[in-house]
């Protein structure tokens, strides 16, 4: 007898794998804090010998941040981020580009000043938002501080090297200074770096003390700290080293007070046997804590000329008290509002670019900067925004790493604004920084949800 077999069931075809490159692209629209931690971390690429002076000088990080703002606004768009703005950050935000965009209308030379806004609205504006949206849980905080923290390891290691060997950028006359991958150039970026991953650690060791479960990481955290303080010490940069210490008493003192008195005790016996007994860096390093206390009454030739800098910024905003001279404007003015001991360029050396005369066209104080270039309407726009983060931080208070390392890392730019400004291969890392300390002192609203969803 004949049987017939069941015809085969038909079956569903296979489902075609999506491109590795749409799948990542989908990745960063879902959690855009690691277009953050990217931006950070391709701060350490090399960026060969271009002058950090120029006009227009784009780095890896730069383009990395632009991608940032990009996720972002098409996250936006496309409704993968539950967050808004609150009205206090639209309000404080916007006020800063539309100061930008008046001293860029006013300016002496609108042309030369355009690009100068253009870098105003990114670092000020553009990717502190992106970054404090891309921000939505303490996974992605940690994710941004982790690649702040692994950024300064990878230059720390790179400047103590410079340091023992003798690689290093030109001090006293000697190729000793830690300026890491950035080079004689951008002297100041390396101790930037490695400040911003040493407030980092120690913030998230101190949030970590009251759990005895992450004991291993806190140790690791404080070890990492420890470390640190290493080559900032080789970069001789005094701005840096007052500005780590006040965010690290800030630091610790929000967590505990008796912690903070232990912990300077601590570092004062540390360094005197280091330096006083071993002898660790005495070579320059004794010499530059010293001129700390003398930069008053005995200034050497590097003070002397950012005082006459940030005289020659006070006398061009007397000449343009509202507006500025807009953006661009102190290089352009500077020669006519100098005093006439001011040098025209300050020494670079290193094994790389050799002896160069790198010109001196900032004052090297952001509030002044801000002062000559915007005027009142933009130090009041500038000011307003950064009182209100410090002010809310501060109350919001707490033992939380995150909120520690926003306000340490805020307090630690504050204070170095005093001695620097914008500029320079780790520019993007201030728009970080103020992203995340908006993150804490201004959290993102929950968004409406889109209509679609709504009514499903």
């Amino acid at each position: 007898m004949a049987t017939t077999l069941p015809a085969p069931a038909e079956t569903a075809p296979a489902p075609v794998p999506a491109p590795v490159s749409a799948a990542r692209a989908r990745e960063l629209l879902r959690r855009p804090s690691l277009a953050a931690a990217a931006t950070v971390l391709l701060v350490c690429v090399p960026s060969g010998e271009q002058d950090v002076t120029a006009a227009v000088h784009i780095t890896p990080a730069d383009v990395a941040s632009l991608v940032l703002v990009a996720v972002v606004a098409l996250a936006l768009l496309r409704g993968r981020l539950r967050t808004a703005l609150s009205p206090l950050a639209c309000l404080l935000f916007g006020a800063v580009a539309v100061a930008a965009a008046v001293a860029t209308a006013t300016a002496v030379d609108p042309i030369a000043a355009l690009t100068g806004f253009v870098r105003l609205v990114q670092v000020f504006v553009l990717v502190p938002v992106a970054v404090l949206l891309s921000l939505r849980d303490r996974r992605d905080i940690r994710l941004l501080l982790g690649a702040l923290v692994a950024a300064a390891l990878i230059e720390g290691a790179v400047g103590v090297h410079q340091y023992l060997t003798g690689t290093g950028a030109s001090f006293t006359g000697r190729p000793i200074r830690a300026v890491g991958t950035f080079g004689a150039l951008d002297i100041m970026a390396m101790s930037a770096v490695v400040s911003y991953g040493l407030v980092a650690a120690l913030a998230l060791a101190v949030g970590l003390r009251d759990s005895a479960a992450h004991r291993p990481h806190r140790c690791a955290l404080y070890a990492v700290a420890v470390a640190l303080v290493l080559p900032l010490a080789f970069s001789f940069s005094r701005g840096s080293w007052i500005a780590c210490a006040a965010a690290a008493a800030v630091i610790l003192l929000r967590a505990d007070a008796r912690l903070a008195l232990r912990t300077a005790a601590v570092a004062a016996a540390v360094a005197v046997v280091l330096v006083g007994g071993v002898g660790v860096g005495t070579t320059g390093l004794s010499e530059r804590l010293g001129s700390i206390a003398g930069v008053s009454d005995r200034p050497d030739h590097s003070v002397t000329d950012r005082y006459d800098l940030w005289t020659t910024a006070e006398r061009i905003w007397r000449d343009h008290p509202l507006t500025g001279a807009g953006p661009k404007g102190f290089q352009r003015l500077r020669d006519s509002h100098a005093p006439l001991r001011l040098s025209s360029a300050s020494d670079a050396e290193d094994g790389t670019v050799g002896f160069r005369h790198e010109p001196l066209l900032s004052p090297h104080n952001m509030y002044l900067l801000v002062l000559s270039e915007q005027g009142l309407l933009g130090i009041l726009a500038h000011g307003a925004l950064l009182l209100v983060l410090l002010v809310r931080g501060l109350r919001r208070g707490g033992r939380d790493g995150a909120g520690l390392a926003a306000t340490g890392l805020l307090v630690w730019l504050l204070i170095d604004f005093l001695y620097s400004d914008i500029g320079g291969t780790t520019t993007v890392l201030t728009s970080v920084v103020l992203g995340l300390a908006a993150r804490w002192a201004l959290p993102a609203a929950p968004a409406a949800e889109p209509k679609e969803a709504a009514t499903r």
